[in-house]
């Protein structure tokens, strides 16, 4: 079917996955550097910590303030406004002189990424199908993941040459794609003929997304949204330091096994589009929810460094896989007016909330025990798995199907 997509299809397609290439992109690249910019800026661990922080809350203003705007105004404008926003502002951060003037960057830097986010998945959501979006989210998701690949290989090319602050205007490249979608690519059929039907009155608000139904799969979907990325930041944050430590694996052996649950991760995306698409999401959720909480548990049993790998590869594919469905089902429940303002609401709260499960994991690996602390995490998994049996159908969005 994918053979068979129309021109609207392919540049929707097409400017979704470049959008989240280049965000993925631009933002990882604070991870890599971190260090060397507490050490030029003189400051202490704790406030080279906020800065992840200050971006994670950028995101969440940014998403509340911009899904609407693209549900109202357009997702192409939208797109484009916030992928210059966020490319300026890491751009700006090579010539930042002092840790408040990063924090004011890697602020807007979020504001622009956590904005550009539900608009990406919105534009997806409005040219295919229900029984497509499964697998086209799953690439677009997939292209997230190379561009946290090419940030890694742009920070060994470009550091030894430059040093850290040319990595910076590497990432503010975006800044032309933004150009060029601004110029070039023009709204889609169905969300103009959304715009058609709306009366002269109406006002996209997030309370449009409590209303008519739509409370109770928002809450749903938002608990769902906090348990992913509570597993993502738990265990890409604080599983290669805890195979160093507890497990005795060297630090190319954890980067190893960081690209071996990396390439688990982008193979379970795909693997979950193609299952959320024939047998439908509940399903797919379902399976995808257990094996996680499975294979997080028995995780922390691993001790030979090949068990470590597949397993990580493993735990990767399920835990992580099933990140490629959160447009396509916020697309299925939600109509075309207020799609953007749904998946940014949605995951940005999950970021915001979630992203705390590294001081949670912390405060676990301190007091108790690694199984403990898997076992945490797949207790989420099971809420998440009960969560998402209680999920109504839109029969809105299926009738427009």
């Amino acid at each position: 079917m994918d053979q068979k997509m129309n021109k609207e299809q392919k540049t929707a397609l097409t400017t979704s996955a470049t959008g989240l290439f280049s965000q993925s992109t631009s933002t990882m690249l604070l991870s890599f550097v971190l260090a060397s910019m507490i050490a030029s800026f003189h400051i202490s661990g704790a406030a080279g910590g906020f800065i992840s922080t200050i971006t994670n809350i950028g995101m969440l203003v940014g998403g509340l303030t911009f899904g609407p705007m693209a549900d109202r105004n357009g997702r192409v404008k939208v797109y484009a406004i916030t992928t210059i926003i966020y490319a300026l502002a890491t751009g700006l951060m090579a010539f930042a002189t002092n840790i408040w003037i990063v924090y004011v960057l890697r602020f807007l830097v979020g504001v622009g990424g956590g904005g550009v986010y539900g608009v990406i998945m919105s534009m997806v959501a409005d040219v295919f199908s229900s029984k497509q979006r499964g697998r086209i989210n799953s690439y677009v998701t997939v292209s997230g993941q190379l561009g946290s690949i090419v940030a890694a290989i742009a920070v060994a090319i470009l550091i030894p040459m430059a040093g850290w602050r040319s990595l910076f205007i590497f990432g503010a490249l975006p800044i032309f794609l933004g150009i060029f979608v601004y110029f070039k690519v023009p709204e889609s059929t169905e969300w103009k003929e959304a715009k058609k039907v709306e009366t002269q009155t109406e006002h996209i608000t997030l309370l449009d997304l409590f209303k008519n139904g739509n409370a109770s799969n928002t809450i749903k979907l938002t608990i769902m949204a906090i348990v992913q990325v509570a597993g993502y930041f738990g265990l890409m944050n604080w599983l290669p330091s805890i195979l160093q430590q507890k497990s005795g694996l060297s630090v190319s052996g954890s980067s190893i096994w960081m690209i071996s649950t990396i390439v688990g991760m982008s193979l379970g995306m795909l693997v979950f589009g193609q299952i959320m698409d024939k047998i439908g999401s509940k399903v797919a959720y379902s399976i995808f929810l257990i094996a996680s909480a499975i294979s997080v548990f028995l995780y922390a049993f691993a001790q030979t460094n090949m068990t470590l790998l597949i397993g990580g590869a493993i735990v990767g594919f399920f835990a992580n896989g099933m990140n490629a469905g959160y447009g396509a089902i916020v697309g299925n429940l939600y109509e075309t007016k207020i799609r953007a303002s749904a998946n940014n609401l949605i995951f940005n709260i999950g970021r915001a909330v979630g992203g705390f499960s590294a001081v949670v994991i912390g405060f676990l690996l301190d007091h108790s025990t690694m199984v403990v602390t898997m076992g945490f995490l797949s207790v989420l998994y099971i809420i998440s798995f009960l969560t998402v049996l209680t999920l109504k159908e839109n029969k809105k969005v299926i009738n427009n199907d």
